[in-house]
C-alpha cells in the first residue's frame, strides 16, 4: 500500500506553522522548524502562493495564510470569479456577436454569476443571479461534464423536458457529457429555448479544478453550422477567452 507522500506532508505542517504562530513568519523561521534546506522550503510556499493558500508581505518578506484557504469549504466567491472572468466575457461577446454567460454549480442548477447582451442590440433581458437547468444548457451540460463532484449525477436530476431536443433521460445526457468531453466544450441546440443555441468551456483554477462555465448564446443558426457543431471561428473564441480566464483564477 502506498506510504504518504512527502511534499504534500511537508506543504501541510508549513500551513500548519504559518496557521499556529499567531504572526507572519521568516523563511528561515520556516525551514529551521522544519529541519529542511531553505531552497526547498522556498519551493514549498511558492507553491502555496500560486494556489492562494499562503501570502507574502512585499514589504517584510514575512509569510502568512493565504485567502485562498477560506474557498477550500466554500468554492470561489462568486464576485471575485466574476471580477475576474468580466474583462475576457465583454470581448467575447464583442467577437463572437453573442450573449456571454458564468455559470456556477448552484444545487441541482447553473448559477448565471455573469451575464453579458448580445451586441446586436436587440431586446434581452438579463440572467444574471438566475438558475438554469443542468441538463438542458450547455453551462449546466458543462458543469455536469467538467465538475462532477460539484454537482448531482445525471441520475437524480429531474430531467424536464423544455423542448422538443431536450435531453430529457439519463441515456441521452449522459451521450451528450460524454459527447462534451470528447470535445471539450458542451453545447444546448435549442434544448432550453426553442431557436436559441449555446456552447461553453469549463474555466479551470489550480490543480486544474473546474470552478465555472463559460458560454456564449445566439440563435442556433448563427451559432451552429452542419451537423450541429459550434462555427470554428466562434468555438476559437471561446477557447481562448475560457483558457485566459482559467490563467487569470490559477494565478490569484
Amino acid at each position: 500500500m502506498p506510504g504518504p507522500i512527502q511534499s504534500i506532508e511537508r506543504a501541510a505542517a508549513v500551513l500548519r506553522l504559518l496557521g499556529g504562530a499567531g504572526r507572519p513568519l521568516a523563511l528561515a523561521e520556516l525551514a529551521a522548524a522544519l529541519d529542511l534546506p531553505r531552497p526547498t522550503v522556498h519551493g514549498i510556499v511558492a507553491t502555496l502562493r500560486s494556489e492562494g493558500l499562503v501570502e507574502q508581505d512585499h514589504a517584510s518578506a514575512l509569510y502568512r495564510l493565504g485567502g485562498g484557504l477560506r474557498t477550500l469549504a466554500s468554492g470561489w466567491d462568486r464576485h471575485d470569479l466574476r471580477a475576474r472572468a468580466m474583462n475576457w466575457a465583454d470581448v467575447l461577446a464583442g467577437g463572437t456577436g453573442c450573449a456571454v454567460y458564468l455559470a456556477v454549480p448552484e444545487g441541482a442548477a447553473a448559477g448565471i454569476v455573469h451575464h453579458v447582451f448580445r451586441p446586436d442590440g436587440t431586446p434581452q433581458t438579463l440572467r444574471t443571479n438566475t438558475d438554469h437547468p443542468l441538463h438542458a444548457t450547455a453551462w449546466g451540460k458543462c458543469l455536469l461534464a467538467f465538475a462532477p463532484v460539484s454537482t448531482p449525477a445525471p441520475r437524480d436530476l429531474e430531467l424536464r423536458r423544455y423542448t422538443g431536443r431536450t435531453a430529457s433521460t439519463v441515456a441521452m445526457l449522459e451521450a451528450h457529457l460524454a459527447a462534451a468531453r470528447t470535445r471539450g466544450m458542451a453545447t444546448d441546440v435549442g434544448e432550453f429555448e426553442s431557436g436559441a443555441g449555446g456552447a461553453a468551456v469549463p474555466l479551470r483554477s489550480g490543480g486544474g479544478l473546474t470552478v465555472a462555465a463559460l458560454g456564449i448564446a445566439a440563435p442556433v443558426e448563427q451559432l451552429f453550422g452542419g451537423g450541429g457543431e459550434p462555427r470554428p471561428a466562434q468555438a476559437d473564441l471561446l477557447r481562448a477567452a475560457g483558457r485566459e480566464i482559467s490563467a487569470l483564477l490559477v494565478s490569484r
